[in-house]
Formats: structure tokens, C-alpha cells, sequence
């Protein structure tokens, strides 16, 4: 190996896995761009089996904030997969978790009602554009909303001004569905109360540590110790590489296999999968 090989993060030896976490859409399945139908990916359903068949730990993770987890698993099983519901995690509930921990009592939410939904099942106060005192908050919670209009923004930045910290579910551009690359409504949200305010946005989807760090906490696993597949190189990748973890890449939904072999530093996964069950093959 020659010396520039050796820096090069591709290279480095992977730890060992004790847990995987897996991403939903453009991994496991492919859903329509309204979120509803969900075509399910080859394999998925065999390699979810399997862990559970060896009781190895793993947890789905999107960052769709659309639907509270139960929800979302719910039609994740109906569509063939199974998972459990304390097995499925959202931005929302990293966020409830966070903000939790920090203090934060009231909370204005940019999004659909499951947007907000674990944030009140943890015992804050979810508050919507035009319902009293909505800038009287702690913080500002911008997740799935594809209604978004400009009072939306302006309440946000109101109440950014008046103190409140910025949280948002997704700082992505982009997600796979069937239908081929969709927007990120959060990243565009952002996007705008970020130009009229200069707030410091906390992300509590990923490629955040703070997701990575949740989610090895319910695997029962440090970070380091940790599978992560996925289909995003500045997602997944970028997200397993800041941790130590192992970065599994598939070809199913944003990246092909001549785009991975183009990616290099933090953006280059440690293998690339041409079948979701060579997952197996770098399990103990």
C-alpha cells in the first residue's frame, strides 16, 4: 500500500460490526414522491429476516419526519418488512430526545402534525403557524412540510429573533424515490429562515452525530461499532466516517456504482454492496 493509499480513509480497516443501522428510502425500499406507496428493494425483506432469525441488532433509520415511528413501521411491515416499532427511528425523535436534555419546554413546528408528534409525546409543547403565542417558543422545529408558505417563515424567524434556537429534521437536498431524486422540503425551509435570520441550525437527522449517537445508544453499541448502509455519500457516508463507523454503500437509490468509485475522503464508503445481503458478509 503506498503511502497515499494509507491516508486515504477508504483504507482504513474497518471496526468491528456489532450493530447496523439501515436507511429506508433508496436502501430498503423506494417510495412515491407523496410518500404513500412503497415498492420494496430485492433482498430487503430476506436480510431483516435473517438479523432477526440471529438476533443481531439493527434499527431503521430515515429521515422522513413525516409519520411518528409506530406509524411509519407499521407501513414499513405491510409492505413486507419486518420491523418493529422500537426499531424504527425518525429526526422527531431524536430531536424530542435533545431537546429534552437541553430545556427546551415550547416548541414552534414547521411541518404536519407527525412532524411534531414525538416532540409532544416527550412532554413538549408543539405550537403551529397562527395558534397563539406562536413565537413564543424555545425553539423552532422544521420538518416534512410540503404546504410551507411564507407566513410559515416568518413566524420562525420571529421567533428566532426572539431567542429560540433552530432545530431542523433534514439539512439534505435530496432523497431517492421511485420516481428519482425529490427535494428535501426541510433543506429548503432552512434554507430561507437561514438567510433572513444567520440562526446556527442543530440537525437532528443525518448525517448528524446526534443521530448516529441515538441510534448506537438503542443498539446497544459505540458509535465506532457500528454498520451503516445507505445510498447518500454526503448522508450515510459522511455521518459513518465522522463516527469511526462503517460506511456500507448500495447502488438502489441516489448513487450508482461508477459514482461511488468516483468518491473520495469522508464521501467514499468502506465497501460497496452490489447486493444488500453482502451485509452478512462483514457481520461477526
Amino acid at each position: 500500500m503506498s503511502s497515499a493509499d494509507a491516508k486515504d480513509p477508504a483504507h482504513d480497516e474497518p471496526a468491528r460490526i456489532a450493530g447496523v443501522m439501515f436507511d429506508v428510502d433508496g436502501t430498503l425500499l423506494l417510495s412515491d414522491r407523496a410518500l404513500s406507496g412503497y415498492e420494496v428493494l430485492p433482498g430487503a425483506v430476506e436480510l431483516l429476516a435473517t438479523l432477526r432469525e440471529r438476533d443481531f441488532p439493527f434499527v431503521l433509520f430515515t429521515n422522513g419526519s413525516h409519520y411518528p415511528p409506530a406509524e411509519q413501521a407499521a407501513k414499513l411491515r405491510s409492505a413486507g418488512l419486518p420491523v418493529d416499532d422500537a426499531q424504527m427511528f425518525t429526526p422527531s425523535v431524536v430531536a424530542a430526545d435533545h431537546m429534552s436534555r437541553a430545556g427546551i419546554r415550547r416548541t414552534l413546528v414547521l411541518g404536519t402534525r407527525g412532524v411534531g408528534h414525538a416532540l409532544a409525546a416527550a412532554g413538549i409543547e408543539t405550537v403551529y403557524t397562527g395558534e397563539s403565542r406562536a413565537a413564543e417558543v424555545d425553539a423552532v422545529y422544521v420538518g416534512w412540510h410540503p404546504e410551507c408558505g411564507m407566513k410559515d417563515i416568518e413566524a420562525a424567524a420571529h421567533a428566532i429573533w426572539g431567542g429560540a434556537k433552530l432545530y431542523a429534521a433534514s439539512d439534505v437536498p435530496f432523497f431517492a424515490t421511485r420516481h428519482g431524486r425529490t427535494i428535501g422540503y426541510s433543506f429548503a425551509i432552512v434554507g430561507a429562515i437561514r438567510r433572513l435570520t444567520g440562526a446556527r441550525t442543530i440537525v437532528t437527522g443525518k448525517p448528524s452525530l446526534h443521530a448516529l449517537r441515538f441510534a448506537a445508544k438503542r443498539l446497544g453499541s459505540p458509535m465506532r461499532h457500528v454498520g451503516v448502509v445507505g445510498d447518500d455519500p454526503i448522508v450515510e457516508v459522511v455521518m459513518a466516517r465522522r463516527a469511526g463507523a462503517t460506511a456500507l454503500a448500495v447502488t438502489t437509490g441516489m448513487t450508482t456504482i461508477e459514482e461511488w468509485q468516483r468518491q473520495t475522503g469522508t464521501r467514499r464508503p468502506h465497501r460497496v454492496l452490489r447486493e444488500l445481503s453482502e451485509v452478512l458478509t462483514y457481520l461477526p
